[in-house]
């Protein structure tokens, strides 16, 4: 299973002689279907070539805190909040030793202090070196800080030496990188998701959409995977390149009243109910047998309301968390406090599209987007970053919302129907 896919993964290389293991790590990545950029340290080039590294990650090596090209395109703060992990591998014992003064004198440096995303250190050094208490006081001064560390390994080293200062094994590596992306704060749950746009066939050839990509539908599904729950999928149609594990259960629909079927049929066995699915609000009324030929200069298409997902679920099934989305054009806040009584569910993620998208990146098929979440009694703003990394930020506060909800007694989940459950269980293993 490919955990690590369409993450954004920055990878700081520092002056060790395991540098050249960084080769191998950025491949592994890449085979994970990562998408990797490399910071290099001054020290790094003595051992390793940028141009290595380049042609490994199929992207430019960053190696200066202050170049001017690089500030035109991605400087150390917009390089920080790409990423969603960086990792130090390997991490130098000066390197180490700077980081835990928080000194930002170099581009490495500066990309740790400016970040906010999970920060690990996979240090490489003489066992003497790793072992003297200047680099264990500061070690554990930096994993008091929330710095993970993998490793070292022990064995034999470039020097000669036998003892612990080596660096992991790529692979060990890579799946300790996997594991921080998982937080278990739904352990134990079952989340139902719906994503990307749905199709209203009007005749054999055409049909009515929306410029829904599903990319956030299916980030979404990935985050909630990764605290831990059973992912159930429902789709629209979107692009092929579009995936998520093997071990999340994913339904392709076409159309909103197909994908209302499948959200009821699911919904019994679901604790949260997630619907970022962009949904036609209209259907033609009738759809033509025949491909409708071009005659008249006008045409009238007669629409009927499609099924209200979101609000529908949610008064069949009131135990549920129940998150929508709102993409709005004008009156963001207006109209998302709207849909958050009018549906009756507990949340609603609102982000801006179409012109007033510009400040925010949040277009349809952007890889960046931006929410403001609205509760009762709540609100939180997610500022500009990636769509993975948005979706954890949301899943992390559904969870925590959900929990409050079931506390406080708002939601009660033995109003569920045990025996549609079982029923359910069984049927979905026939299905797998």
């Amino acid at each position: 299973m490919k955990r690590l896919a369409n993450k954004r993964v920055l990878l700081g290389v520092t002056g060790s002689i395991a540098a050249y293991k960084a080769g191998e790590i950025i491949r592994r990545l890449r085979e994970q279907n990562a998408d990797v950029r490399v910071v290099m340290t001054q020290g790094a080039t003595e051992f390793v070539t940028p141009l290595t590294f380049q042609a490994l990650s199929g992207n430019p090596v960053h190696q200066h805190l202050l170049d001017n090209d690089a500030e035109a395109a991605m400087g150390h703060i917009e390089l920080a909040r790409w990423a969603d992990v960086i990792l130090v591998a390997p991490a130098s014992a000066d390197f180490i030793s700077r980081l835990c003064l928080g000194r930002a004198n170099d581009l490495l440096g500066a990309l740790c202090l400016a970040s906010n995303v999970p920060l690990a250190l996979a240090p490489a050094m003489n066992q003497q070196m790793w072992k003297d208490p200047a680099t264990q006081t500061n070690v554990q001064t930096l994993r008091s800080r929330g710095v993970l560390l993998f490793g070292p390994d022990s064995g034999e080293q470039a020097c000669g030496d036998v003892g612990e200062g080596r660096l992991l094994a790529p692979h060990i590596l890579i799946e300790s990188l996997s594991e921080v992306f998982k937080t278990g704060s739904l352990s134990g749950r079952t989340v139902l998701v719906t994503a990307g746009p749905t199709q209203e066939a009007i005749d054999p050839v055409r049909f009515l959409s929306n410029h829904s990509s599903g990319k956030m539908g299916y980030a979404v599904a990935t985050a909630a995977m990764e605290a831990g729950a059973e992912v159930i999928l429902i789709s629209g149609p979107v692009d092929n390149s579009l995936s998520v594990a093997h071990n999340i259960k994913t339904i392709h629909v076409t159309s909103a009243e197909q994908m209302m079927q499948q959200a009821q049929a699911f919904a019994q066995k679901a604790d949260i109910f997630i619907a970022a699915a962009a949904v036609a609000d209209y259907r033609p009324v009738a759809e033509h047998n025949e491909k409708i030929k071009k005659s008249a200069q006008t045409m009238m298409l007669q629409l009927q309301r499609n099924p209200d997902i979101l609000a529908t679920i949610k008064r069949e099934n009131p135990w549920l968390y129940a998150v929508g989305f709102a993409a709005e054009t004008e009156q963001l806040e207006q109209h998302a406090r709207g849909k958050l009584q009018d549906k009756g569910v507990d949340m609603i993620a609102a982000n801006w599209v179409g012109k007033a998208a510009a400040e925010t990146n949040g277009t349809f098929g952007s890889d960046n987007n931006a929410l403001k979440l609205f509760w009762q009694g709540g609100e939180l703003e997610l500022g500009v970053m990636s769509k993975t990394r948005l979706a954890r930020e949301l899943v992390g506060m559904i969870a925590a919302q959900f929990d409050n909800a079931i506390e406080s007694g708002r939601l009660k989940p033995e109003q569920r129907n045990i025996e549609n459950i079982v029923q359910f269980k069984s049927s979905s293993k026939d299905n797998k």
